[in-house]
Parts: C-alpha cells; sequence; structure tokens
C-alpha cells in the first residue's frame, strides 16, 4: 500500500512525511481495497478520502494536491495517441467550428483549486522556490492546473491564468466541439492568446472533425 500511493502520490508523501503517509496508506488499504490486479490503478478515491479524514481538516488543500498528483499519474499511464494524431490547424481558418474538435494529447486534465495547488506541485518536483508557495498561500492564490504529455512522454504541470482557458480547455478536453468550447469560455475569451500559449508550450494538439459519437 505504501509503495503503491506512494508512487501516484508523491507531493502528499513529501507533504506529510514519511510515518504519517504510511499510516494513512494502511488505513486507505482497509478502507478502499483493490478490486483489479494491477495494484498501479489502485489509489483514485484517496482525494475524497483525505477531505474526509478529521484529522487532515486542518490542511485543506490536501485534497487537491491529491487529485493533482492522481491526474499526473493517469496522465502517465494514458494511452499513446493514434497513428492519425495531426497537429494540423488549417482547418480553423476554413471550417465551421461546430464541425470541428480541438484535442489535446491524451491524459491531459483540467483541475480548479481554492489553492495554489500548481506552485506547491512545482516546489516537489521542479524549481520553484519554497517562499513563493509560501506568498502564494498568505494572498489565498487560487490555481486551475492543466496537466499535459508531451510526445517524449513527460508531464507538465501548467497553471492557467482565468476561468475562461480553464473553461475552454476543459470542454475541449471533454469532448465537445470547438464551438461549444468557445460558448463554455465566455465572451472574455481570446481564442488567438490561448492558441498562441499552446503553440510556445508545445501543447501536442490536433484539430479533428466533430462528431457526438466522438
Amino acid at each position: 500500500a505504501e509503495r503503491a500511493l506512494d508512487s501516484a502520490y508523491p507531493t502528499i508523501a513529501a507533504l506529510l512525511g514519511a510515518a504519517p503517509f504510511a499510516a494513512l496508506a494502511r488505513h486507505f488499504w482497509h478502507e478502499h481495497p483493490p478490486v483489479r490486479g494491477d495494484v498501479g490503478e489502485w489509489g483514485d478515491a484517496l482525494p475524497a478520502f483525505i477531505a474526509d479524514n478529521e484529522q487532515l481538516a486542518r490542511e485543506p488543500y490536501l485534497a487537491d494536491c491529491a487529485r493533482l498528483d492522481w491526474a499526473v499519474h493517469a496522465a502517465t499511464r494514458a494511452a499513446d495517441a493514434s497513428t492519425a494524431w495531426l497537429p494540423a490547424l488549417d482547418a480553423l481558418a476554413t471550417t465551421d467550428p461546430s464541425q470541428l474538435r480541438l484535442q489535446l494529447s491524451p491524459g491531459s486534465a483540467v483541475l480548479e483549486s481554492r489553492w495554489p495547488i500548481v506552485s506547491v506541485w512545482q516546489a516537489h518536483h521542479g524549481d520553484e522556490p519554497l517562499d513563493d508557495v509560501r506568498a502564494a498561500f498568505a494572498a489565498e492564490l487560487a490555481q486551475t492546473a492543466l496537466v499535459w504529455r508531451d510526445d517524449r512522454f513527460a508531464i507538465h504541470v501548467e497553471a492557467l491564468g482565468s476561468s475562461a482557458d480553464a473553461a475552454f480547455t476543459a470542454a475541449s478536453i471533454g469532448g465537445r466541439s470547438l464551438a461549444a468550447a468557445l460558448d463554455a469560455a465566455g465572451a472574455s475569451f481570446s481564442f488567438e492568446r490561448w492558441l498562441e500559449r499552446a503553440l510556445r508550450s508545445r501543447w501536442p494538439m490536433a484539430v479533428t472533425p466533430y462528431t457526438r459519437a466522438a
């Protein structure tokens, strides 16, 4: 239980420390035992388990940090993109948005939080200073995380800048048409600015025909 959860939830393991995390893993195993043979698929219920844990109530951001850890873990195990995955964007200028779908790489996810979960994750997996994380908590900074996997299977976690960006990205990942994703983002959303960032950050994506089946 400890090894499996430590692999899926390294940020939570670091935040809690070895002994408390081991106790949490044992308790979680008894309450939510694995139901599949692959233990790597076990643990998706931990964020809710943490949120309901009275002893962890004084650290309310932990549950969202756990959600982010699980999204990263899921992205590492996501299916590869199909061979038809093409980043051609010329259809954006020639086709009705209701007939198109903008896809991000398999395993991509958007997570909204009241807490600076991206800063916390970056502090443990990147190079963000802990002082910046403390400042983000002091400022009560809410962050929305985008998780995505590049063509070399490296996982990236970035903060989306606005609720409109988050709504558009989540709708796109959810399989909605480009027109529906634009509607979800609202009038304040700038698709041109979003696309510029996506290309600059090299988010793997493809423009494909939209069908309800897809």
